[in-house]
């Protein structure tokens, strides 16, 4: 059994709203968020983490690559646990460059790289941290899609409208690029 708390994001959450409290959360029933095909869970925030880090994961079929975005003082990491997973970034020199991630692999992105990723396989998992001094962007999944009690995948993919992508940067420090074109596969 999981403890249920509230929290400024949610009315009923797995996660307790303060840090400084250990606390143990059974697989899938984090808080969970419904974007694009994917479902994402929570598992510790800057609400756990006094805005130092953060972890979920995400889960997804085949499907398109999410927007390109960019990070302005987050780092992250992409852990593949199941299927694959395209990883898109432009280095710090400009250069692009793609990595196909299976499970067991890694992948960095450092802040300021624009990134995307795409699931490659049908029930890929990744498991993703993020962290930096500007705090934790978690909270993003659920503001820009859309908070789900259920544990599976979204009958139909959440597209946010397209204004919506220009409320998060502020907050997040998600900042999407529509106009990036990948010159890969």
């Amino acid at each position: 059994m999981t403890l249920e708390y509230a929290t400024r994001y949610r009315s009923a959450s797995r996660i307790p709203p303060e840090p400084g409290k250990p606390y143990f959360i059974e697989k899938g029933e984090g808080d969970r968020a419904h974007l694009f095909g994917d479902l994402i869970t929570v598992y510790a925030g800057g609400e756990q983490t006094e805005n130092t880090f953060n972890f979920f994961t995400v889960e997804g079929p085949k499907g398109d690559i999410i927007p390109a975005h960019v990070h302005a003082d987050t780092y992250e990491v992409f852990y593949v646990t199941a299927g694959a997973v395209r990883l898109f970034v432009v280095d710090t020199e400009g250069e692009e460059q793609e990595k196909l991630l299976t499970p067991g692999d890694f992948g960095f992105v450092p802040k300021n790289c624009t990134h995307a990723y795409r699931m490659e396989r049908h029930h890929s998992q990744v498991v993703g941290v993020a962290a930096g001094p500007g705090g934790t962007f978690e909270r993003f999944f659920e503001t820009l899609g859309a908070p789900t009690e259920q544990p599976g995948l979204p009958p139909e993919p959440v597209v946010p409208a397209p204004h919506k992508f220009g409320t998060v940067p502020h907050e997040y420090d998600v900042r999407f690029l529509p106009d990036h074109q990948w010159r890969t596969r």
